[in-house]
């Protein structure tokens, strides 16, 4: 007999593996299809809400299949091609699909059931009975009839709450269930407009007019501001906001209340976008020559290559070649994806492509709001949204790392800006993907061109395009013409040597920030340290305080006057003396962008100065205020972390000052120099970009370092080659892959053991290629301690097999039975 029962295949955004199967009820058949999401059971009482991988009728092998719930959408929200991407990213880099969803899907699309807490009706109420906590909680579910855990907490008065909740269930009081609410919808606004009988009768609404005029004046205020906003929108049905008429009108809104009662005016409301959408300003680019050349080639040459390389210096003009062919793609009827490694860059690019591009440009990024990254993710999915009478629909979307998980349809061109930033790589929690060669494989997915763009690219990138692999495209003039900055050193050793350095500060860049400051010209400071003081040391024992959850020293931050630890947010008050040997004689320590900020004034106390660290940024719309404030003048000298090392344009810089080159050069990666390299060139690139030539101080304690030099002379090439040299002695990307396992856990004797264990297997497949197990710089996070072991892989044909054979090695260890509460964290391709 023909099984005619449905089943559906769900994918859940849990770290678990593969798919789930449910049986599909009678009345929910017509409304399964791939992509859509469902409500379903999981665990003993917990629901969630997965995607449909797949409708089917092979029924499974487990007699007691559970059934979906509910279907929640119309449409589906993701198609095949996505679930395959999804596969992809999960296999390349070794985690589960269900973590894959996870990090793709907006927060307010993924739908986990919460605990409601209601009163048993049959329960018998005897306050003597009840604990204070339990008197408080009954009385506020008397009132409300039911509560959420977190509003029960409040209720109780304390935060454990479970056994409290416990205790009352056993007692046959109260009982739980579980809800799942849908948190995303569309935003509706309030719209006003004449109604049809004063729409259609001049003469009825020229009288009401002429009566408002004499007994109302302040719906005729109302009614004035109505015709004002009606022309001025060109709206042809007269329609206008109804906030903007309030503010039009001076918050008249009794008047406006008394003209709808009256039959005047019809309030309505539609849905609208939640976001500020500009139109098309001056659309017109003139490329120079190299830039012509340049976009000429990439066009040329993308026919065969699916990557090309575009190696620019700083100010080179490459946003105007990627404008263009944006154009190019979006005149073909194809979507653009343009990724930046910085939330902080989208704010300028962002205003740039809107005056090309208007309302087709979207935005996605962590600093949106869920219902924004969601708003985003629908209009994608849905090929436009409805915001009044219009529909908007982004045919390019401008984002970090996360937008390569939007779900395009139709995707042409992909733009990977910065591609060398480390930024790109994803670290906690899993997928821990490099958004850059994710982007490569979502392109050659939709048979789309990709365009990566650097003035310093990856060694990776550039031997790929070495290789012939990618096209590569080289600018090496500046726009207009404009030389390259003029790099001064300061020696600082020599400095303090002649008693000439001030604080942190060289006589050098002094007198260069005071010369800049009189041509009302503006400074950069560069400091890749947050924070005040990087540490605070004991001038007897040389002590220092450290975090109790870290292995790290504690950094002093003025505005809260404490130490904190920047990796578990402990903090404590500053010791008056040493916690070792008592001394009172305690001593501040190297230097951060709150110090930088606070000396800064005692030189220049005229200047106008502002910082952009992490701790200035963490507000939603903090990059665009201080980035903002900075190209109106408002700010004369900028202090700041990575943050503004790259991308950003400020025409009036003429001065960029690098306070310490060294703390970037000497770290122990292999990587090391490319990096230093890559930021001092990047942040050197913000200085002189108009007609007059900048200047870039860099205070270091070497400057005879190969690093130092090479900067001086711009000298990307000779920077490659002989990275390339010492990657290939030793084994290195890009001859070889790297896979970083890190094995975690709060007893240090557990994790030694079980690493020497599964090093000593490694070694037994890969020998030489295995690396440690060695501890970490910091070796302890939130009391849990941490080591890794790097396997290098020959980029051959054997690749994947390799892979496979340590991912069945790591499979087949987790099964031992002693090694079961150590954690693995797989990192491929680590940063």
């Amino acid at each position: 007999m023909q099984n005619t029962k449905s089943y559906v295949d769900v994918l859940l955004p849990l770290p678990v593996r593969g798919y789930f199967t449910y049986l599909v009820p009678d009345h929910l058949k017509d409304k399964v299809e791939s992509g859509k999401r469902v409500v379903v059971p999981f665990g003993v009482k917990k629901l969630y809400a997965g995607l449909i991988r797949k409708v089917h009728n092979n029924s499974p092998s487990s007699k007691r299949t559970k059934e979906i719930i509910s279907v929640q959408d119309e449409k589906p929200l993701v198609l095949s091609q996505h679930f395959k991407f999804w596969e992809w990213v999960a296999e390349y880099y070794m985690c589960n699909v269900g973590e894959v969803m996870n990090a793709a899907l907006p927060a307010a699309l993924k739908l986990s059931s919460e605990t409601e807490i209601i009163i048993n009706e049959k329960a018998i109420l005897d306050e003597k009975s009840f604990s204070i906590q339990e008197t408080n909680l009954l009385k506020e579910l008397e009132k409300k009839k039911k509560l959420t855990i977190s509003k029960a907490i409040k209720a109780a008065g304390i935060k454990k709450i479970i056994p409290l909740i416990n205790n009352l269930i056993e007692k046959g009081i109260i009982t739980t269930r579980e809800f799942v609410n849908e948190t995303y919808k569309p935003q509706k606004t309030k719209f006003i407009k004449l109604s049809a009988e004063y729409e259609e009768d001049e003469e009825k609404l020229k009288k009401y007019f002429e009566y408002a005029e004499k007994r109302a004046p302040k719906q005729l205020t109302v009614l004035m501001a109505y015709m004002k906003l009606s022309e001025s929108t060109g709206n042809k049905n007269k329609e206008i906001s109804y906030n903007d008429l309030l503010k039009e009108s001076s918050n008249a809104t009794q008047a406006v209340t008394a003209l709808v009662k009256k039959g005047v005016f019809e309030i309505y409301e539609q849905e609208s976008s939640r976001f500020h959408h500009s139109n098309i300003g001056n659309s017109n680019i003139i490329l120079n020559n190299h830039q012509q050349a340049a976009y000429n080639e990439i066009v040329s040459n993308l026919k065969e290559k699916e990557v090309a390389l575009l190696h620019g210096v700083t100010s080179s003009g490459k946003t105007e070649i990627y404008i263009e062919l944006i154009k190019k793609c979006i005149s073909e009827g194809k979507q653009v994806l343009y990724l930046l490694p910085e939330i902080a860059l989208t704010t300028q690019i962002i205003e740039r492509l809107q005056n090309h591009f208007g309302e087709d440009v979207g935005v996605y990024h962590s600093r949106f709001n869920d219902m924004e990254r969601a708003e985003v993710w629908s209009n994608i999915a849905k090929g436009g949204i409805k915001s009044g009478k219009d529909k908007i629909s982004y045919k390019v979307v401008l984002g970090a790392r996360s937008a390569v998980f939007l779900p395009f349809k139709n995707l042409g061109l992909v733009i990977v800006d910065e591609e060398h930033d480390a930024n790109y790589k994803q670290y906690n929690p899993a997928p821990r993907y490099n958004g850059r060669d994710t982007a490569i494989y979502l392109a050659n997915m939709f048979g789309a061109k990709t365009i990566l763009g650097s003035a310093t690219p990856s060694v990776e990138s550039y031997y790929n395009a070495k290789a012939k692999k990618y096209h590569l495209v080289e600018l090496f003039s500046r726009h207009g013409d404009i030389q390259m900055p003029e790099i001064l050193i300061a020696d600082i050793k020599k400095e303090t040597r002649h008693k000439k350095m001030m604080s942190h500060f060289s006589s050098l860049l002094i007198d260069n920030i005071k010369k800049a400051l009189e041509e009302k010209e503006q400074i950069i400071l560069f400091q890749n340290r947050r924070g005040f003081s990087l540490l605070l040391q004991c001038k007897e024992c040389e002590a220092m305080p450290h975090c109790k959850n870290c292995d790290v020293t504690l950094v002093y931050h003025k505005k809260i006057e404490k130490l904190k630890c920047h990796y578990c947010g402990y903090s404590q008050k500053i010791p008056s003396k040493c916690s070792f040997c008592g001394s009172a004689n305690m001593l501040m320590k190297g230097f951060g962008t709150q110090k930088v900020e606070e000396e800064i004034p005692i030189f220049f106390p005229d200047a106008k100065i502002g910082r952009m660290d992490l701790d200035t940024t963490r507000s939603k719309n903090a990059y665009q205020k201080i980035i903002s404030d900075f190209e109106q003048k408002k700010i004369d000298v900028l202090i700041g972390t990575q943050m503004i090392s790259k991308g950003l344009d400020f025409n009036n810089v003429s001065v960029v000052g690098i306070l310490n080159a060294d703390n970037l050069i000497h770290f122990p990666d292999f990587r090391s120099y490319e990096k230093a390299f890559q930021q001092l060139m990047q942040v050197s690139g913000r200085a002189g970009r108009t007609k007059k030539r900048g200047k870039v101080i860099v205070q270091t304690y070497n400057p005879e370092h190969d690093v130092i030099k090479k900067v001086i002379n711009n000298d990307y090439s000779g920077m490659y080659k002989q990275q390339l040299c010492e990657r290939k002695e030793f084994n290195y990307p890009p001859f070889f892959r790297l896979i970083l396992l890190s094995l975690v856990h709060k007893n240090p004797d557990m994790l030694n053991k079980s690493c020497d264990e599964l090093a000593g297997k490694l070694i037994d497949i890969f020998g030489d290629n295995v690396i440690g197990p060695e501890y970490p710089l910091i070796s302890r996070i939130r009391n849990f301690y941490t080591k890794n072991i790097m396997v290098k892989i020959p980029k051959d044909n054997k690749y994947l097999n390799n892979k496979k054979k340590i991912k069945k090695l790591l499979e087949n260890f987790q099964k031992i039975q002693k090694y079961r509460t150590v954690r693995i964290i797989t990192d491929i391709d680590p940063m």
